[in-house]
């Protein structure tokens, strides 16, 4: 499992405290992403009144078959990344989950953007992803991730895990970060902006933008001072509502 950038928690104390910080209720419907063997699907179903798991390591369904037959819980075998979430039924309104480390970043942004209907995130990541997704302008581990998933909430690191928590253990330590959403999320055009202003980003925020959409430097530029700030500033000194502010004034219809 390994391989698939999975390690499992082998603490049951850390378990519990996973589903506490979660605070589910009874009528809550929750999704994990990478069950491993199940520790935390069944603690979740405990609670919850449906849990959805999506797992793409097919080679699991031995150590998932007591899991697999409640009857609130289901499993799809597929990969988290690519699988449609509109499907999953009743949506889910949490996502609580140990997350392989190769895809936390964009499960966790796909869920964000695509599932409208979770209310919050409790999820286990590699420390350094946990840092980079609460970031502060001007940070040097601020870029994209970090302003996209604070458009969508409040990010706040819960607990420091040690990797000695984990089997096999892994070379980093993890967190347990919340993440709770304050808004629907960022449009296309937002996720367009922060991703050009990001793409180069020690060049100036217009430049960087004109370098992955030719032609927008003078529309940027222009943005920038109507909006009372500097137009030489470079996207790691912008705020995410910077950001969301700029490109509902910034028209790209045109570079395309």
């Amino acid at each position: 499992m390994v391989r698939l950038g999975q390690n499992f928690l082998a603490d049951p104390n850390l378990l519990d405290a996973i589903v506490r910080d979660a605070g589910l209720v009874a009528d809550d419907v929750v999704l994990e992403v990478g069950a491993g063997e199940g520790v935390l699907t069944g603690r979740l179903a405990d609670i919850a009144s449906k849990v959805h798991v999506i797992e793409i390591d097919r080679g699991l369904e031995p150590g998932l078959a007591a899991v697999m037959s409640r009857p609130n819980v289901t499993v799809i075998w597929a990969d988290a990344v690519k699988v449609d979430l509109r499907e999953l039924d009743p949506p889910p309104t949490r996502m609580v989950a140990n997350l392989p480390y190769a895809v936390a970043t964009p499960v966790i942004l796909r869920t964000a953007f695509e599932l409208p209907s979770i209310r919050s995130w409790t999820v286990m990541v590699q420390k350094e992803i946990g840092d980079r997704l609460r970031a502060a302008p001007g940070n040097k581990t601020y870029g994209t991730p970090s302003v996209l998933i604070q458009l969508v909430g409040e990010v706040r690191q819960l607990r420091k895990v040690s990797r000695t928590v984990f089997k096999p253990q892994p070379r980093v330590d993890s967190a347990i970060l919340e993440i709770t959403r304050r808004r629907p999320g960022p449009d296309e055009a937002t996720r367009k902006l922060v991703r050009a202003g990001f793409a180069h980003r020690r060049k100036a925020m217009a430049r960087s933008v004109d370098m992955a959409i030719p032609g927008s430097l003078v529309k940027v530029r222009q943005a920038l001072e109507s909006a009372g700030i500097d137009p030489g500033i470079r996207a790691e000194a912008l705020s995410p509502d910077q950001f969301a502010k700029l490109s509902g004034m910034i028209d790209f219809a045109s570079d395309d």
